[in-house]
């Protein structure tokens, strides 16, 4: 059964928190979808949760699962489709968000960061859009 984990994070000047679901391992939780604005954390990664009355917070990272995580903000909405079909192209997935243009990525340890840093790389350089690594996973 997965349940929500929060996840407190700094967003400019106040804190806010972001929910993920996870699932039980053991004693511990893993991180089941993509995170959007909490950093330092990415799809699989095995965390410790402090539960505070039911509701369970983010306390540690137990052991990273090797996956990375990267947002992009689009400047059109007409890019989106284009976008997100050449990051399904390069074997990540991403999720949308409440933002339209929007998407946080998930990069499997199996793909070569590389080959996406250059495609980011490309799109910012074209004025295309703009990303953010939020969690890189890999040594």
């Amino acid at each position: 059964m997965n349940e929500k984990v929060l996840l407190v994070y700094q967003d400019v000047d106040d804190y806010k928190i972001e929910s993920v679901w996870a699932s039980k391992s053991g004693d511990y939780y893993r991180i089941e979808n993509i995170p959007f604005f909490a950093k330092n954390v990415a799809f699989g990664d095995i965390v410790s949760v402090e539960d505070e009355d039911g509701a369970l917070y983010f306390d540690s990272l137990i052991e990273a699962s090797g996956h990375s995580v990267v947002r992009i903000i689009m400047f059109n909405e007409n890019d989106f489709s284009d976008v997100t079909k050449s990051i399904e192209a390069m074997g990540c997935s991403w999720e949308g968000s409440h933002i339209k243009t929007l998407i946080s990525v998930d990069i499997p340890p199996e793909i070569s960061y590389d080959k996406v840093k250059a495609y980011l790389e490309k799109g910012r350089a074209e004025g295309r859009f703009d990303y953010q690594e939020a969690c890189l996973g890999f040594k």
